[in-house]
């Protein structure tokens, strides 16, 4: 079976103050474009699902396991199930795009 979405029929998943996600999953996978506002903060978390990201627009100020860096053009990341990582939006937000192995079952 295939599908098509459009992330603007999609509805929007509050994840944290000023953070949303639209989120496109089938069977063993799920992509979730998340927003940004700017300077809004995803708190430090981890759950047992890999995820990996790319910045679609703006900057993101991205710590896992201790170590921040700030992504910007369309960078890309890697956070292994398991260890913990934060997030947040730069002084103009930021858009990502990011997948996850397995879905998270909370998100669909």
């Amino acid at each position: 079976m295939h599908e098509f979405w459009n992330p603007e029929n999609l509805p929007a998943k509050t994840l944290a103050p000023g953070i949303t996600a639209k989120i496109a999953s089938r069977g063993k996978l799920m992509l979730s474009l998340v927003t940004l506002e700017p300077n809004a903060a995803v708190p430090t978390h981890s759950h047992p699902h890999e995820q990996m990201g790319l910045l679609v627009s703006g900057t993101m100020e991205l710590t896992i396991a201790g170590e921040t860096r700030v992504v910007t053009g369309n960078g890309m990341y890697l956070v292994p199930g398991g260890v913990p990582h934060s997030a947040k939006g730069g002084p103009d937000g930021a858009l990502a795009l990011d997948a996850f192995s397995p879905p998270r079952e909370e998100y669909r």
